[in-house]
């Protein structure tokens, strides 16, 4: 089978790629390392001909707006009507467990956008939405130093490994299309305040810091349920601390923090 990997050079579009390569599928991992826009379409036909399955991972190159819209409405108009052109027999697109909840946020408003997009769409298709990757805790510590108080929010979430993330993508993109979305957490849930702690001390950063439920999470003020999977979500194999012992002993990498976070907030 011939899979499409849109985004195929990040975080989970790496690991899709060789995991469906492993397998005996013929794989191309499309991003503009590889003189793929998903966003002009640049590439894109060439990319997808023959191609039974596309597989979406990309993420917006920034979360402010307009910028964050405009990615996932044009991204996702390109890849749908590439992958019709192209006679795509299922697009399968990696979403974020709580978007419908979290429309305060301008990052999720268009992850809405994307959703929607993809679920009028004539080409058949699933939805999976992931809840937090454990790598990306280290993106919502805040910049700073010394001892100044970084307030998070308490709120409770349960966050997946990557590696987890994209085992489910290898499974769900080889399955008929599904018109119900798929969740997928890991296996516990933490407040956040207290899991992005334990990656601060990693990073030896020791900063005090305050459970706030006044600190936004991308711009919106959470509760207990939004980050949260419902009761039919699919539990992860992979428990934080876990990964964070792997992390420690060096045999993984958190990515590095490339920008401030619009995550937290300082005092």
């Amino acid at each position: 089978m011939k899979i499409v990997v849109a985004g195929g050079h990040g975080l989970i579009g790496a690991k899709l790629v060789s995991r469906l390569r492993l397998r005996g599928h013929e794989v191309i991992a499309a991003s503009r390392r590889s003189c793929v826009n998903t966003v002009t379409g640049e590439g894109l036909d060439g990319a997808l001909s023959g191609a039974h399955a596309v597989v979406d991972v990309t993420n917006a190159p920034s979360f402010d707006e307009p910028d964050v819209t405009e990615f996932f409405r044009r991204s996702t108009e390109q890849l749908l009507a590439a992958g019709a052109r192209a006679g795509v027999s299922h697009h399968v697109a990696l979403s974020v467990v709580g978007t419908r909840r979290l429309q305060t946020s301008g990052y999720f408003r268009a992850k809405e956008i994307q959703e929607n997009l993809v679920r009028r769409s004539s080409v058949p298709h699933t939805l999976v939405q992931s809840t937090q990757f454990f790598e990306f805790m280290a993106n919502i510590i805040p910049p700073g130093s010394g001892r100044e108080t970084v307030h998070l929010s308490p709120a409770l979430v349960q966050p997946v490994a990557a590696d987890d993330v994209a085992n489910l993508l290898v499974e769900r993109v080889t399955m008929p299309p599904s018109d119900a979305p798929t969740e997928i957490a890991g296996p516990e849930s933490y407040r956040l305040c207290e899991l992005v702690q334990w990656v601060m001390y990693s990073y030896q950063d020791d900063r005090p810091v305050v459970a706030d439920p006044t600190a936004s999470y991308y711009g919106a003020i959470l509760d207990d349920h939004m980050l949260t999977p419902g009761p039919h979500a699919l539990t992860a194999k992979t428990y934080f601390r876990d990964w964070l012992d792997g992390y420690l002993s060096g045999a993984l990498q958190i990515p590095h923090v490339h920008h401030p976070s619009p995550m937290a907030r300082t005092r």
